[in-house]
């Protein structure tokens, strides 16, 4: 590290330092404020803090690796979280769930199921889930950042040794711990101010890193230095039923068994890349219908003034968390490729982590000042993710555990004051987990093959079908995530070597996905069906106010006989075609970026066509189509620290 990287990196935290001393008078203001910024900031500015969030240093150490081993193709991977459920926030969801106007994800459960015994088991499983799912997303920055910092600042410099750490922790985990705890006081301290202001800094920090190395690597290769670093065909995005990838025509071929190995045998279980592909297409549909996870996602969301807002808010997210972030990427990994080397035959070999790409490349292939901006970015996107994680599981607990069960009439600054604890709490126990985690890519796993799939079934069929009712949200919860849990445990060699038995082996995506899936929606459709529906009232106020499309046919001919002038929302089949425009212009944003780092500036530019011809088709069929005044909407849920009633967003 030089000393103007270091200086850069200071100054990066002086100025955080700055911005929490500001943020932390107006978030202790009241709970709406410490949790939602008072729903007081401009669309494009929560916009920009909802995509800088989705940029972090494990997310981003991990699709480095996919682009460096699988080459443009591996943009179709990213579909593995999903990356397009932004669109269908964008689209239509992000004004559904905004029009409830209601201060966290399980609060929104009253909104849809009302106050029965139904309804409260609804409401339980989802700030369990809330609160449960933080902790992956905990570890996973605990691992990633613990990495990162290490690579580049080595426990040495502090006069300390890595073999004398206390309780036997790693030099990773010491950083993890260091960086963490640093960064929780500022996340405790401002709440969602502090989680938009670092964005903001953020965004800023990242988009110049990102044309910094992207310049270092155009000028520093050549087309033809690339392609002599790679197989046949891995600068090609579209791709055949089986993927086509060679890496021994390079002098790698352990890379290979990477590719085409079976999972669970040392490979990923991709190479049936085309049927694959459609596998992450089909999930990831259902994962997006289901709407916005109960964790940062749904904060930004419902701190929108308005749901036409909240729709602008996701246009924004998609622009500022995907060409910035791909243009880094795909720069570290062009300069990985053409320089890496002996290092490349080190992870073939096993002796060095494919995680540790990124740390490697940022530390020996960009020069002096570039270097401490492209650091002082990633910790910012460290600092994004985590703050907008704790203050999300802070929210479920304090309103929704603590206010509804506990302390119904607290003073408003008690509310806040257990924000903070709330929030040290979670960052407590993202620590311990993330000591005993092995890798970013094991976390990853439990993201995408439990946590994500137990959550879909019951949250599709809580929008699209009026008959669902809150016991079969809680049966289709339970029946998912517990599974789910023992699948996953049934999967892990590690636990399953300690009872003298062999791991499954089953893959997430093909086997352990359906599954879960498999015995939500069997649960939730019966116990829905042995079960009373819901009062009329809730089903007609609901469907009155979010106004969703779907099997809602006996409920509107009642809303209709009551009010005649009312009108159902008759816009299905023109967001489906808003969906599939929205998912090829992402995948421009994507492939331009990574294009023009690989100097293939023909594809660059179909790419940006493409990109163009979608905006346009979006602005007529999508953006005019946004109402551009919404009516007073009623208000189910009582967001904390307010008065109930009405209110007009």
């Amino acid at each position: 590290m030089h000393a103007v990287d270091l200086a850069i990196i200071i100054l990066y935290f002086l100025l955080m330092i700055a911005v929490g001393w500001v943020v932390a008078k107006m978030a202790a203001r009241n709970p709406e404020s410490y949790f939602l910024a008072g729903k007081s900031l401009p669309w494009w500015l929560i916009g920009i803090a909802h995509g800088s969030s989705g940029v972090d240093i494990s997310g981003t150490m991990w699709f480095v690796m996919v682009l460096f081993v699988y080459g443009v193709k591996g943009v179709w991977l990213l579909w593995v979280w999903p990356l397009f459920n932004v669109i269908f926030r964008m689209v239509y969801l992000g004004t559904w769930v905004r029009r409830s106007n209601v201060l966290t994800g399980a609060e929104w459960m009253r909104t849809r199921f009302g106050y029965g015994r139904g309804a409260e088991l609804a409401y339980i499983s989802i700030v369990a889930y809330a609160i449960v799912s933080v902790i992956p997303f905990l570890c996973l920055a605990f691992k990633g950042i613990g990495k990162f910092v290490d690579w580049f600042i080595p426990v040495e410099l502090l006069g300390l040794s890595a073999s004398a750490l206390p309780w036997g922790m790693t030099s990773e985990s010491f950083w993890a711990i260091i960086v963490m705890s640093v960064t929780g006081v500022y996340c405790v301290v401002g709440g969602m101010y502090s989680v938009v202001m670092n964005d903001l800094i953020q965004f800023t920090l990242i988009v110049v890193a990102a044309i910094v190395i992207g310049i270092v690597a155009i000028t520093s290769t050549t087309p033809a230095q690339i392609a002599a670093a790679v197989p046949a065909g891995w600068d090609q995005m579209f791709f055949g039923w089986k993927l086509d990838l060679d890496w021994s025509t390079v002098n790698l071929p352990a890379l290979n068994e990477k590719l085409y190995a079976p999972f669970g045998h040392g490979g990923d279980g991709y190479s049936l890349f085309g049927v694959f592909v459609l596998v992450l297409l089909f999930k990831g549909i259902l994962v997006s219908m289901a709407g916005p996870t109960p964790n940062y996602a749904i904060q930004h969301v419902l701190s929108t003034r308005s749901p036409r807002e909240a729709a602008l808010e996701n246009m924004m997210m998609a622009i500022c968390s995907l060409a910035p972030r791909f243009l880094l990427i795909g720069g570290i990994a062009v300069l990985g490729i053409a320089f890496f080397g002996s290092d490349l035959q080190a992870i073939t070999q096993g002796k060095m982590d494919r995680e540790e790409i990124l740390p490697r490349v940022v530390s020996g292939y960009v020069p002096i000042g570039c270097k401490g901006l492209i650091l002082a970015g990633l910790l910012a996107a460290f600092m994004s993710t985590f703050v907008s994680t704790v203050n999300s599981g802070s929210a479920y607990v304090v309103n929704d555990i603590y206010k509804r069960y506990i302390n119904p009439h607290a003073p408003a600054k008690q509310y806040v004051k257990l924000g903070y604890l709330c929030s040290v709490l979670l960052i407590l126990l993202g620590i311990a987990f993330g000591l005993i985690t092995d890798s970013v890519h094991s976390i990853t796993q439990i993201l995408v093959s439990a946590i994500v799939p137990a959550f879909v079934v019951p949250n599709v069929l809580k929008w699209h079908w009026w008959r669902f009712n809150g016991y079969g949200f809680f049966a289709g919860m339970v029946a998912g995530t517990g599974p789910a849990l023992i699948l996953l445990l049934l999967n892990k060699k590690e636990f399953m070597t300690s009872l003298g038995l062999a791991p499954l082996n089953l893959h997430p995506d093909y086997v352990i996905f359906p599954i879960i899936v498999g015995l939500s929606l069997l649960a939730s459709v019966i116990v829905c069906l042995l079960t009373r529906p819901e009062k009329e009232d809730v089903l007609k106020s609901f469907y009155r106010t979010v106004r969703p499309w779907g099997f809602w046919r006996p409920i509107d001919e009642k809303c209709r006989a009551e009010q005649p002038d009312f009108q159902r929302n008759r816009n299905a089949v023109r967001d489906w075609f808003n969906v599939t425009i929205g998912i090829v212009w992402e995948l421009a944003m994507v492939a331009a970026p990574i294009f023009l780092v690989l100097q293939q500036y023909g594809r660059m530019l179909l790419a940006t066509a493409v990109f163009a011809v979608t905006s346009v088709i979006l602005k007529f069929t999508w953006y005019d189509k946004i109402e551009p005044k919404e009516s007073s909407i009623p208000r189910r849920g009582q967001a904390i620290g307010l008065a109930p009633g009405p209110t007009t967003p």
